[in-house]
């Protein structure tokens, strides 16, 4: 994230968000969780927000979510999902008490060029047991939640 970006950052965040909550009665986010033929996940870092996420993002005004996932997995990650499974439905609260995110399984994928216009650092795969430092929380407890047997939590963030 450039320096100008994350000293602005405290202040357009919070606007976006009073945004969403006056012209959106819920947002609904979708995230992918792709794995490699030796096990490894697939993680992202965005340029304009610090940690390592699943890939995802939200899912658009008429748009059906599994087309969302799909989309935003080549986009973001290089990841035609052929097939991808429903994993879990999280609230998003107290981010915004009305979002609302979809894990998917990514079951079967093929690689695709990446296209997301300067919106991703880095992606790479990790194993379990050696991922980047500053993954999310959130990250970090869906994949503890699918790989590791924790509990399914109902709430993005532990």
């Amino acid at each position: 994230m450039s320096p100008l970006r994350r000293s602005l950052e405290p202040f357009i965040t919070p606007v976006f968000r009073a945004w969403w909550r006056f012209n959106r009665g819920m947002t609904l986010g979708v995230r992918g969780v792709a794995t490699d033929a030796d096990g490894r996940v697939l993680l992202i870092r965005h340029t304009y927000i610090d940690g390592w996420f699943l890939p995802g993002g939200g899912v658009e005004s008429g748009e059906i979510a599994l087309e969302s996932l799909r989309r935003e997995m080549a986009e973001e990650a290089g990841v035609a999902a052929r097939r991808a499974t429903l994993f879990g439905v999280y609230s998003n609260a107290p981010g915004f008490r009305n979002d609302h995110v979809l894990v998917y399984r990514i079951d079967d994928w093929s690689p695709t060029a990446p296209d997301a216009a300067g919106e991703i650092a880095e992606r790479g795969f990790f194993t379990l047991d050696a991922l980047p430092e500053g993954v999310s929380k959130g990250t970090r407890a869906r994949l503890d939640e699918m790989f590791r047997g924790a509990p399914q939590s109902t709430h993005w963030s532990p």
